[in-house]
């Protein structure tokens, strides 16, 4: 490596590092408010399918957004101004306090994965940029290992709290105003990173490392990608249900909960580092690990856990194996996007990625809601297996046409 090579890869981690704190601050936010979202909605009188009708739709949102916000962000170029926005709208996080009523609870949920929507196109694009220095798996790789710290911390939050005395609503509520302290902090390590680098495109451009895509267009190579992405999400349950079946079925306690959703975003961080390595070296071959991983979720969670001396550990590996998913999900798929699209459609190509993303699982989750609360356990288990095995053929079909290169 030369030495201007070095600086820019230092340069790159550092980089790196300070937006993995303004992710580890926000997720210790957010990932807290949705690990005690199902039993929260249980309490203020929210059914099964309210559950899945909120996580769904929050994906959809949250996802959905992201193609309009990806392409103002490619044509305006303020991904920092997305950016801002979008993590400015955290605030409803605490203000789920004051909720009075699963509506109002439900809206501010959703509130919050708006914001989502606004800004994670901007986040990944400037992540694919200043990744490129470094290898785009490992960047995105390191940079979901310290998100995941923040959403380990954040169910651990209401865990303390029930620990603390607190118990039901109260112990909810007190809860969502503890997750509010850190936001200060996160808009001091924005603004860090905004002074940092300022023109994240430049950073790809020094680096040498240009995505193979050719020209300015989105490539026809996104059209697999996207049926992969479709069904492997759809069949991807959400874990708000998880838990709100586990409560239900009264499988584990109320701090209990929050533990196996820490326990899933640990896993997350770990598997983001072994399939980002391994993407670096493998490549799209990669991919196939996720619905692999995706298809025992649902058996473990929704039916091996209706065994008394199982269901503990079978709710506590559903857990792992579902953090695991996540960290490849959100490592080897934003890093795919990256190498699949030139430089000056990444916005709009996150945007599309992630709006097929949110739309495919608010369908799937939507769908298993109805399903659970019908006391059909057994079509929502096979379902999800279903789909993970239709997502197969979509991932070898990509990776033919990502050897093959551009259309001539």
């Amino acid at each position: 490596m030369t030495e201007r090579g070095g600086q820019v890869r230092s340069r790159a981690l550092q980089i790196i590092l300070l937006f993995g704190l303004v992710s580890l601050l926000g997720d210790i936010m957010y990932e807290g408010a949705w690990a005690a979202s199902g039993p929260f909605l249980l309490l203020l009188g929210g059914s099964a399918t309210v559950v899945g009708l909120v996580s769904g739709l929050g994906e959809l949102l949250g996802y959905g957004l992201r193609l309009g916000s990806g392409y103002l962000a490619d044509q305006t170029r303020r991904y920092w101004l997305f950016l801002a926005v979008g993590y400015g709208m955290l605030v409803a996080i605490p203000l789920l306090a004051f909720a009075g009523s699963w509506e109002i609870a439900a809206l501010l949920y959703l509130i919050e994965r708006m914001g989502k929507g606004i800004r994670s196109p901007s986040k990944d694009a400037i992540l694919s940029h200043v990744a490129s220095g470094v290898g785009r798996g490992w960047g995105f790789a390191l940079h979901e290992a310290l998100d995941q710290v923040g959403a380990i911390i954040g169910p651990l939050v209401f865990t303390g709290v029930f620990v603390a005395g607190a118990a039901g609503l109260d112990g909810y509520r007190a809860g969502f105003l503890v997750l509010g302290l850190p936001m200060l902090l996160l808009a001091a390590a924005l603004l860090a990173a905004r002074i940092r680098v300022p023109d994240p495109v430049q950073m790809e451009q020094e680096s040498g490392e240009v995505a193979s895509g050719a020209g300015a267009g989105i490539p026809p190579v996104l059209l697999p990608y996207g049926l992969f992405t479709a069904l492997s999400m759809a069949g991807f349950v959400a874990f708000p249900l998880i838990a709100f079946h586990l409560r239900a079925a009264s499988v584990v306690s109320d701090a209990v909960i929050p533990l196996l959703y820490a326990l899933a975003m640990g896993m997350d961080a770990v598997a983001a580092l072994l399939t980002g390595w391994a993407y670096d070296r493998a490549g799209l071959a990669v991919l196939v690990v996720i619905p692999a991983l995706n298809l025992p979720v649902a058996f473990l969670a929704f039916w091996a856990t209706g065994s008394p001396t199982a269901a503990l550990p079978a709710a506590a590996l559903a857990a792992v194996i579902w953090g695991a998913s996540l960290g490849a999900q959100e490592t080897v798929m934003r890093a795919a996007v990256a190498d699949l699209v030139p430089i000056r459609r990444r916005g709009s190509a996150y945007g599309i990625f992630n709006t097929v993303y949110g739309g495919a699982w608010f369908l799937g989750s939507v769908t298993f809601g109805l399903l659970y609360d019908q006391g059909l356990l057994l079509p929502l288990v096979l379902l999800s297996a279903v789909l993970q095995v239709l997502s197969v053929p979509a991932v070898l079909r990509l990776r033919v046409m990502a050897a093959a290169g551009p259309p001539r």
